[in-house]
């Protein structure tokens, strides 16, 4: 129940401002392309809270500005501001200087590991939320939950207005950080933490809670261990406010339109405001809540507003840009160090129809440092494959979101534009009948063709990076059949093959054939839901950041491979009279050539700014 108070019906107006995601984008900087880049950035997310507080509080409006995890790693200025032990962190000097009332964590936040985020937390100006990560008998960097108090005046008195917050976030993120945190993490369900969390807020008299939730819009009912929890969550009751986010999706907007219990367009979810702002400071989220309170009834939401507002056409906050130049001059001249060459360009237009070249260069890199690391063991003689996902493949973030590297000089920055992910080195012993199931769940990611019109060929709901291509085989995926598995990882049909004559040096692969695969760490915890690869047996490695063995390859330290050598490992299998649409980036017209056998037709650029190139299959 909410608090009792003792004036007559009166309101006051709550504005709630929300990033999310943020990745350590700071400034308006591609530092992969080493180019401005205007669709995001912290320092034009941060005119747009300025301007949001300022006509909000110009009102008597009552202004809170909360993060909603996932903000400390992502860019290469994130790992070096990391690595500076000696100097503030300069997000949470942004924090400060922005007047940030709260922080939730994401799961990306512990990617450097527990010390280095307790050190960076031990600077944050506001407190750290984290409701559902808990750690029996130590001191964490973050508090359970928050109750902030605000003064209100309604007829010249004054009153206290108590608005409670908690934060939640996947709990998978204990297989996905599994090598970064303490063994004895734990971390509980969102819903049944949601509860408990509401249930304290509301027993210490909060008038309004709000729910920071590291979380997407996925199933429309409850059950355990969702990572996308936001729906159900809305519905537990109690709860007046969501801010979204993990999935890097918007609301409002079109992204969530037609869900169960989801009003898209005024950003509404069980009739509970949901703000999702994007990712890397796109978007600045905004809920207005006017609250009513009524004498012996206390205070409840008698109206509600929820919206996005984009950073494209915002200035960049001079403040914060002195604030991070510093750290951004540095990143830059790190970033353009010299370590290899390339004969070709390295692009990720056409992941999902052709041979990725920036791909096979992961992969190979995989391979190599997997194949230094077996000699002697008792795995050397068994066949290596390299299991690669695109990391930048447009998707959510849009088309500006792909790999890009022209022939020529090799730099630092290349490397984190081959794989934007800080992740580990991994290596499992499967079977032919798990990478056959491995490879299904990857076609999955299609959409189901026929003779009828062409659509797309990506399926939207599923996502790019649980695109893995195994180099080192040859396998067709027919796109007339259904996937075999769903998004989870469920058998949906036994009968349901797509991926066919599935080869290793041009022999038929067997289902008790057996090989030793390089990944990365994310898949190998059951990332993305491939149960049958956590299945898998693991081989014992030391500590590689995937990173590194891509530098290492690049300059020579480790030996090439042969391993992607020759055509793409998949084919589509040929299906006449059907066509699918490729959405990618305006820059694959230079690269047309690239997918000649597809017969690709330009179609034009969309809404947002995607190219479509209908593929003759």
């Amino acid at each position: 129940m909410k608090r009792p108070q003792t004036f007559p019906s009166q309101s006051v107006r709550l504005r709630i401002l929300a990033t999310t995601d943020l990745h350590m984008n700071l400034r308006s900087f591609d530092y992969c392309s080493d180019r401005l880049e205007p669709t995001i950035g912290l320092t034009r997310t941060a005119s747009l809270i300025r301007d949001a507080r300022e006509q909000a509080e110009a009102e008597g409006t009552v202004v809170l500005l909360f993060d909603n995890g996932d903000s400390l790693q992502g860019t290469p200025v994130g790992d070096l501001a990391a690595e500076q032990v000696d100097r503030p962190h300069p997000l949470m000097q942004a924090f400060k200087a922005l007047g940030y009332d709260a922080v939730g964590l994401g799961n990306h936040d512990f990617g450097f590991g527990q010390r280095v985020l307790d050190r960076i937390l031990s600077q944050a100006p506001c407190p750290v939320i984290c409701s559902n990560v808990h750690q029996p008998g130590a001191t964490t960097s973050w508090t359970d939950h928050l109750v902030l108090t605000r003064e209100v005046t309604i007829d010249g008195r004054k009153h206290d207005l108590k608005i409670g917050v908690f934060s939640v976030l996947p709990p998978q993120t204990r297989n996905w950080e599994s090598h970064r945190l303490n063994e004895d993490v734990r971390i509980e369900d969102i819903l049944t933490c949601a509860r408990q969390s509401v249930s304290t807020l509301q027993s210490e008299g909060c008038n309004v809670i709000v729910a920071l939730a590291h979380s997407g819009l996925g199933p429309s009912t409850p059950a355990p261990d969702l990572e996308n929890a936001v729906i159900p969550l809305c519905a537990i009751g109690g709860i007046d406010a969501v801010i979204a986010g993990h999935t890097h999706l918007t609301l409002p907007g079109p992204a969530h339109s037609g869900q169960r219990h989801v009003d898209a367009e005024r950003g509404l979810v069980h009739d509970i405001p949901v703000v999702m702002p994007g990712s890397a400071g796109s978007h600045l989220g905004v809920i207005d809540l006017e609250l009513t309170a009524t004498a012996g009834q206390g205070w409840s939401v008698s109206a509600h507003t929820a919206e996005l507002r984009p950073v494209t056409n915002a200035p960049e906050d001079p403040e914060l840009v002195s604030l991070f130049s510093a750290l951004h001059s540095a990143t830059r001249g790190r970033a353009e160090q010299p370590i290899g060459q390339t004969d070709v360009h390295l692009h990720s237009f056409f992941s999902f129809c052709a041979k990725d070249r920036a791909l096979a260069v992961l992969a190979d890199a995989q391979a190599s440092a997997l194949r230094r690391n077996l000699m002697g063991t008792d795995h050397e003689g068994l066949p290596v494959l390299s299991a690669a996902a695109p990391s930048k493949f447009g998707g959510r973030a849009g088309p500006r979101f792909y790999t890009d590297i022209p022939p020529g000089v090799l730099r630092m920055r290349h490397v984190a534009d081959l794989n934007i992910f800080p992740n580990e080195l991994r290596a499992v012993e499967v079977s032919g009948a798990q990478v056959l199931d491995w490879l299904e769940m990857s076609a999955g990611v299609f959409n189901q063709i026929n003779q009828d019109a062409p659509i797309e060929l990506v399926n939207a709901d599923r996502v790019g990076h649980n695109f893995d291509v195994l180099f080192g085989l040859s396998y067709a995926i027919d796109l007339s059949v259904p996937p075999r598995f769903d998004a989870t990882g469920q058998l949906v049909n036994s009968d349901h093959r797509r991926v066919r004559d599935v080869r290793f040096e041009n022999r038929p692969v067997t289902e008790n054939q057996r090989f030793v695969v390089a990944l990365n760490n994310y898949r190998a915890s059951g990332g993305g839901h491939f149960p049958f690869v956590t299945d898998a047996k693991p081989l014992t490695l030391p500590a590689l950041s995937i990173q590194q063995v891509l530098k290492n390859y690049l300059t020579g330290e480790l030996p090439p491979e042969s391993l992607s050598h020759g055509p793409c490992p998949f084919r589509f299998a040929p299906a006449p009279g059907t066509s699918a649409l490729l959405k990618t980036s305006p820059k694959a017209q230079d690269h047309l050539a690239e997918i000649a056998r597809f017969d690709p037709k330009l179609i034009g650029t969309d809404a947002d700014g995607f190219l479509h190139i209908q593929l003759l299959l």
